[in-house]
């Protein structure tokens, strides 16, 4: 059996989650608190020396982290709702990978990292002051994909995949970080059409701490 480490309110950790349970995989979650140093002790960094989750364990030890190549392995030959989860065909693939490595360098260190700061700092964090600039870029991002759904409805080539599971783990509450998505109508609406996906999991509700945060003023 698979085991996942991994924080719930993390959308890196909830796409692992979203895909394991749209495949009906059978997996073990172990619960990791980062925000308060779960990552950082010794038998956590005898995993994952870079002190970050998601990491996935095997039966037989072997390890892997950073979430979207979990989300590689796990997806590869795996059948999805319109086609495999990660496309077979080269060049669709390659457009999929794009996708994951505009997740991680254009997207998610802006609109994760906003709303970390929301929902993770004190009010006085000096942090907060990053805000203003995280949302310039963050809004990028989101214009980036809302012209891309101008003439496709995913991100994973011609059907729901892993690309659409890494963009929505942070979009579908980029409002936590002070985003506000309604100038993004077809982002929208590909929001509504992932939700519809057989399988399909929401990520779990945050915990009062962080909803208090959420609602003090930036």
């Amino acid at each position: 059996m698979i085991t996942v480490y991994g924080m719930s309110m993390s959308g890196n950790c909830y796409k692992l989650r979203l895909l394991l349970e749209q495949l009906g995989r059978d997996y073990r979650w172990v619960e990791i608190d980062s925000a308060r140093g779960g990552t950082c002790t010794p038998e956590f960094l005898a995993k994952n020396p870079n002190g970050k989750v998601p990491v996935m364990e095997l039966e037989d030890g072997r390890v892997l982290a950073e979430s979207n190549a979990i989300l590689c392995w796990l997806a590869e030959g795996a059948q999805g709702p319109h086609g495999n989860f990660l496309p077979d065909d080269a060049w669709l693939k390659a457009q999929a990978l794009s996708w994951l490595f505009f997740e991680q360098y254009s997207h998610e260190p802006y609109i994760a990292v906003a709303r970390f700061i929301r929902g993770w700092t004190p009010a006085d964090s000096p942090r907060r002051a990053d805000l203003p600039r995280l949302r310039e870029r963050g809004h990028q991002a989101l214009a980036v994909m809302e012209r891309h759904l101008q003439s496709a409805d995913w991100f994973s080539g011609q059907g729901y995949g892993i690309a659409d599971i890494a963009l929505f783990a942070y979009t579908h509450c980029a409002a936590d970080g002070g985003f506000d998505l309604a100038a993004y109508p077809r982002i929208g609406d590909w929001l509504a059409r992932v939700r519809a996906t057989p399988g399909f999991v929401p990520m779990p509700d945050l915990d009062d701490e962080a909803v208090a945060r959420l609602a003090l003023p930036d």
